[in-house]
């Protein structure tokens, strides 16, 4: 599902290029769960985003199902990443003005899909908000927010999903709800899971673990992820 090989990130910067990747190479099979773990400054949101196609590699090759990125224009990266990819980050990222309903369904509308509001529905359904429909992101809390940016993530059923510390933004409890719930989703689609992640516990969720550190893998597999388990006390 994703290979990267070689992959440099050198941003500018007033001081001088900016090292960010160096050398990373990574291949995550179809159906994997995946945490990313490491100090903060250590590239996991970067190399998030490049597998996203939402940040340039300044070097190295980057393939996602089978299509090469630098094969694909802006706008055709945009159309995979619409019909391919979940993309869950911290802040919600739900647009203001716009109904639960509506934020679940834009993806679908862009798409073209004709049922793009009876799929949103029952996405958010799914979630445990079919009675939010019509409430716009400031009158839910912080768990509902995420749970509809989880149905609006999984609303076209995605080969991958990438996760941006979906937690952070939670308290525990709450937390705990909806990785249960992501978890959950994950497998009655099967879908390929990437998540990036502070917690233990939520690491220890995943097969497999990655710890990055200075732009570099320092370890990658299972035992990366029972660390994690064992850490929190639940392995």
């Amino acid at each position: 599902m994703i290979h990267l090989d070689q992959i440099e990130l050198t941003l500018p910067s007033a001081a001088g290029p900016v090292h960010i990747l160096r050398g990373l190479s990574l291949e995550i099979g179809r159906g994997e769960t995946v945490s990313i773990v490491g100090q903060s400054g250590s590239g996991k949101s970067s190399m998030l985003m490049i597998i996203a196609g939402l940040e340039r590699a300044s070097a190295g090759r980057v393939a996602v199902g089978g299509r090469d990125f630098a094969n694909l224009t802006e706008d055709a990266l945009a159309r995979f990443r619409r019909d391919s990819m979940g993309i869950v980050f911290q802040d919600f990222h739900l647009v203001p003005t716009m109904t639960a309903h509506e934020n679940v369904a834009i993806p679908l509308e862009l798409a073209g899909r004709d049922d793009a509001f009876d799929r949103a529905a029952d996405c958010l359904a799914t979630v445990g908000l079919g009675h939010r429909l019509s409430h716009y992101p400031g009158q839910l809390s912080g768990g509902e927010q995420q749970r509809t940016a989880l149905a609006r993530a999984f609303a076209a059923d995605p080969k991958l999903l990438l996760a941006d510390e979906p937690t952070g933004n939670l308290d525990a409890e709450t937390g705990k709800q909806i990785i249960s719930l992501l978890f959950d989703l994950r497998e009655r689609h099967g879908t390929t899971l990437l998540l990036i992640t502070h917690d233990p516990a939520l690491a220890g969720r995943c097969e497999r673990g990655v710890h990055l550190a200075d732009g570099r893998i320092v370890a990658d597999g299972a035992e990366v992820a029972a660390r994690g388990r064992a850490a929190s006390g639940s392995g």
